[in-house]
Formats: structure tokens, C-alpha cells, sequence
């Protein structure tokens, strides 16, 4: 029998349940971000793998805390005329 230390390992490599257990997601949900890729993750087999460092990074990016030599400028959208009704 495993220990509950064991059990909540978090591995380098994760298959679907337990990658989106780290995401805090569905298991539903994660296959569907990997399979429309937008999601880092990989097949090995049939079977959707996820890194560790790969969700990490993307997480990172996904919420604005890249550094800042990783961040592209933005530039503003510019704004078409607005005709004025007559």
C-alpha cells in the first residue's frame, strides 16, 4: 500500500488526472485545452502527457507574470472615425 505522501507526488511528467488535479480543472476540460493545443502537453501513445515545467511556464505566461524581457509591447488599437448622423 502506498503512503499518502506517495500518492500526492507531484510528477514531472502527469497524465490527465493528474494534471488537471494541479490545475485545479476538470479532466474533461484539460483534454479538450490539449486537444484544440492550448494547453502544452504531448501524446506519448493515445495518452495525453503533460511537463511539470511546461504548465508551469504556461501558467506563468497565462497570468502576466513572464518577465518582463519576455513581454511584448502592445501597441493600442486605433480607433476608425465615428460618423455623425445627419
Amino acid at each position: 500500500m502506498k503512503s499518502a505522501v506517495a500518492r500526492n507526488e507531484i510528477r514531472e511528467v502527469m497524465d490527465i488526472r493528474q494534471a488537471a488535479g494541479y490545475l485545479g480543472i476538470s479532466p474533461d476540460t484539460l483534454y479538450k485545452y490539449a486537444s484544440e493545443s492550448f494547453i502544452p502537453a504531448f501524446k506519448l501513445g493515445n495518452r495525453w502527457r503533460f511537463k511539470k515545467s511546461r504548465l508551469d511556464d504556461w501558467m506563468d505566461q497565462q497570468s502576466g507574470t513572464a518577465s518582463q524581457a519576455e513581454v511584448k509591447e502592445i501597441k493600442p488599437r486605433q480607433r476608425k472615425p465615428v460618423r455623425v448622423a445627419r
